[in-house]
């Protein structure tokens, strides 16, 4: 199918499937014999959980740092988006490197909702 096509399939636009693209998130299409990029079923489904994974606080940055594995978390059971760091040092998943500034977000949070209700006097 066609970028437009696609796009509409997957709830985006075209200039984000181009985005994508560009970013190693969706391998480059195959191309009609007009050039047109052409997109699979598969590549629609990708889309869709590129943006999901987007949706769940993950950052492009981050899956483009797993982009060769996405695949992989599509198809099966969740695999880690681990490689390894400077050194031969285990780098912490994408997913784990996320929760962990999610973790300390909703720490910040509770303390601060702790010290306003303090102040003001409203009990938990």
């Amino acid at each position: 199918m066609r970028i437009g096509d696609a796009a509409a399939a997957a709830g985006t636009t075209p200039r984000a499937l181009r985005f994508y693209e560009e970013r190693g998130l969706l391998p480059p299409p195959a191309r009609s014999t007009t050039g047109q990029r052409q997109y699979s079923a598969r590549d629609v489904a990708r889309v869709g959980f590129i943006r999901e994974l987007l949706s769940l606080g993950l950052t492009v940055e981050d899956l483009s740092g797993c982009a060769d594995r996405l695949d992989l978390l599509m198809d099966g059971p969740p695999q880690r988006c681990a490689g390894t760091g400077t050194g031969n040092r285990p780098n912490p998943g994408v997913a784990a490197r996320r929760l962990a500034v999610i973790d300390a977000e909703i720490a910040r949070l509770t303390r601060l909702r702790e010290q306003l209700a303090a102040r003001v006097g409203v009990r938990s």
